[in-house]
């Protein structure tokens, strides 16, 4: 039985203040005599004198706890063998950028749990962070309309709201965008804004997180097909803020006309779809991109559209809240992920340049990579509530059997990666990109 179980330092982002297991539950587990060692922080969003009263051993690194948990990703070299690791290490798409983590992992022959593959029978997850990256995305983007416009000349009541992290809670975020909700509802938006139009992809935690904030705002959901003509009509009220959500359905199409859209198939064999986003670009003053994407899948925002809609005076949209942060991915412009202390760029769509801030031509980019840690306590608080259920079925555990007897809870059996340094058979598949 596995008697200690570590919390390291987050140290990938200066901003970090999540962590994955909040001092209360620390307590529970000590009552249970399981030993944890915490390594000291001055930012975590829990003290370390909480963790102390909690029970837990104060400790620098390295830890020598068997089961070692973080958020982030871990850096190169801080591994030690056969010890289990729990983070985010996001490896599973293949992503170039953390192949030689991957491969350092592999050569300290390490077990690695990724919290992004607990999942259900029905491959729903289980312990995330996603909710509250909606959350803070939407205040975010909200804040960044204001901030924009504000630099154009045009006074918006966005403008009274601040960056997400700056609120003592999300009860005092919510509260404040409640504010801008009746303002907008008693005197409404300047012409030269109205109508306003948000677009959310997707209809995951994520996006239900962004829908819960815009929601506090007078909003009227529309659908696609009155998205198309919605600026055409006359005597628009300007005192709401009106809504779409995309589902895959309208991100792609078959490729062979005539063929009717599956949902499945769209799953199963992307490369028979090719992409219809483009057409609402237009139409749109924010884009909440809050899916799911890896490369197989059509982008739904690409440099060259961009472009057409700039050089023809037909750029609508004003900021893209890219929750989903893939580099050079669904939303091509985002080339990397922002900081919590730097949230925003501007890109030029014909230098194709990005300028961070709020000055400059063309389109506004919030897309901070760790939006959850502006909300640390509340996102902490909920994922470690999941977390929990899952530690003593891991502390029993008996990690010297071959892994197709090994007795661990199945969505954390699930969600090993490696086991002892070897990729276990559902990751076969990331071989090819480690040789890459």
């Amino acid at each position: 039985m596995k008697h200690k179980i570590g919390i390291r330092y987050e140290d990938k982002y200066l901003m970090e203040r999540r962590v994955a297991l909040v001092p209360a539950h620390v307590r529970q587990l000590v009552k249970k005599g399981i030993e944890l060692q915490v390594v000291p922080s001055g930012k975590r969003v829990f003290k370390d004198e909480e963790y102390r009263q909690a029970g837990a051993v104060l400790r620098e690194e390295p830890l020598d706890a068997d089961v070692i948990l973080g958020v982030k990703e871990m850096p190169i070299d801080y591994f030690n063998a056969h010890k289990t690791y729990i983070f985010f290490s996001h490896t599973i798409k293949g992503q170039s950028y953390n192949m030689p983590l991957l491969r350092n992992m592999m050569e300290h022959k390490i077990n690695l749990i990724d919290y992004e593959r607990i999942v259900d029978a029905q491959n729903r997850r289980l312990i995330f962070f996603g909710r509250f990256a909606g959350l803070a995305g939407m205040i975010n983007s909200l804040w960044s309309l204001g901030q924009r416009m504000n630099k154009k000349g045009v006074n918006t009541p966005f403008l009274k709201l601040k960056q997400t992290h700056h609120y003592d809670s999300l009860e005092e975020a919510k509260i404040a965008v409640s504010a801008v909700g009746q303002e907008i509802a008693l005197h409404g938006l300047s012409k030269g804004m109205a109508p306003v139009v948000v677009g959310i992809t997707g209809y995951g935690n994520v996006s239900k997180g962004a829908q819960e904030i815009l929601g506090l705002l007078p909003v009227i959901e529309i659908s696609l097909a009155d998205l198309l003509k919605l600026e055409k009509q006359e005597n628009l009220p300007a005192n709401v803020v009106y809504k779409v959500v995309f589902e895959e359905k309208h991100l792609g199409r078959p490729k062979e006309i005539g063929k009717k859209f599956d949902l499945q198939e769209y799953y199963q064999y992307p490369e028979r779809f090719e992409g219809t986003f483009e057409q609402y670009l237009p139409h749109l003053t924010v884009l909440m991109n809050c899916m799911y994407w890896d490369d197989r899948y059509p982008r739904i925002v690409t440099k060259d559209y961009l472009e057409i809609l700039w050089k023809n005076g037909n750029l609508k949209l004003e900021v893209i809240g890219d929750v989903t942060c893939d580099p050079d991915g669904s939303v091509e412009i985002t080339h990397a992920g922002t900081a919590i202390e730097y949230p925003v760029f501007v890109y030029h769509p014909q230098t194709r340049k990005p300028v961070m801030g709020f000055d400059g031509e063309g389109v506004l980019v919030m897309a901070v990579d760790i939006l959850p840690s502006e909300l640390p306590r509340e996102s902490s608080q909920a994922f470690s509530d999941a977390l929990i259920k899952f530690l003593p079925g891991l502390l029993e555990a008996d990690f010297e059997v071959p892994f197709d007897r090994l007795q661990i809870p199945d969505p954390l059996k699930k969600a090993m990666i490696l086991y002892h340094g070897a990729l276990t058979s559902d990751y076969k598949y990331l071989e090819k990109y480690l040789n890459q």
